[in-house]
């Protein structure tokens, strides 16, 4: 376990009256492909005053091989997430798409587990995704950012549908000085990317990312925000590969620039 309190990152909007660590768990696209996000969502706890725990054993939450049927692999993935995460008192993930599998999908896995069931029903009590924690529970919106630009706003499937998070980046996103909000069309609209569906029906894939990045042309931002890497890593390539300027940023990313 890596206490991650000792680095000096400045904490000045401090968060009175929650004591309790934060463990952080990093999903997968983030731990190999986008690391900075993993660094800003540590900078933002420390600088909110709140010590961060980061498992070095941690390991994928098991959804690739649930989506993918693979019942089995899941449930021994998902068995070492509750193993290594059980004592921690709050979890919190950069990405909708994990906590969504761990709230609401542990516990189908385990239905028939007596001792795995009520573990999955606790922990699910415990996980947030990150602007839902800051929102909801520290009841934060502005953490003294500041970006001069226009911004627009991707809703992930799993984030908004699973766990009905809408309000909670926009009322963050607003809060940035500088910004301007600007809502792209059909912002709820899938990206096409969907975990291992992109690579199933990729042409299916790269139509729905085709009507995604026009949304985010159309809506005038300098950068698109969201709350998931793969819906991000998805449009990101679709607008380079259009020559559009336009950035991709983790809403974590957003939250920790100052100019």
């Amino acid at each position: 376990m890596q206490n991650l309190s000792a680095i000096n990152w400045g904490r000045d909007v401090a968060v009175p009256g929650y004591g309790r660590p934060i463990t952080l768990f990093v999903q997968c696209l983030v731990d190999s492909l986008y690391p900075g996000v993993k660094e800003a969502v540590e900078k933002i706890f420390l600088r909110l005053g709140l010590d961060v725990l980061c498992p070095r054993d941690q390991t994928c939450c098991g959804q690739p091989a649930f989506n993918a049927g693979y019942r089995k692999e899941a449930r021994n993935a998902a068995a070492r997430f509750i193993d290594i995460f059980g004592d921690a008192e709050t979890i919190v993930c950069p990405s909708g798409s994990c906590v969504n599998m761990v709230r609401h999908h542990y516990p189908l896995l385990f239905e028939n587990d007596p001792k795995y069931y009520p573990k999955a029903i606790d922990l699910g009590r415990r996980i947030f995704e990150l602007s839902e924690f800051l929102v909801d529970v520290l009841q934060v919106v502005d953490l003294g950012a500041a970006f001069s630009g226009r911004v627009t706003y991707h809703d992930s499937c799993h984030l908004l549908r699973g766990l009905s998070v809408r309000s909670q980046p926009r009322r963050l996103i607003q809060n940035v000085k500088g910004a301007i909000l600007v809502e792209m069309k059909d912002s709820d609209r899938c990206c096409g990317f969907g975990g291992s569906f992109f690579l199933k029906y990729p042409d299916i894939s790269a139509a729905m990312a085709a009507d995604k990045v026009n949304a985010v042309i159309g809506s005038g931002a300098d950068v698109v925000v969201g709350c998931d890497m793969g819906c991000l890593m998805r449009i990101q390539k679709h607008l380079t590969c259009l020559g559009s300027g336009i950035q991709a940023l983790h809403i974590a990313q957003l939250l920790t620039m100052n100019s």
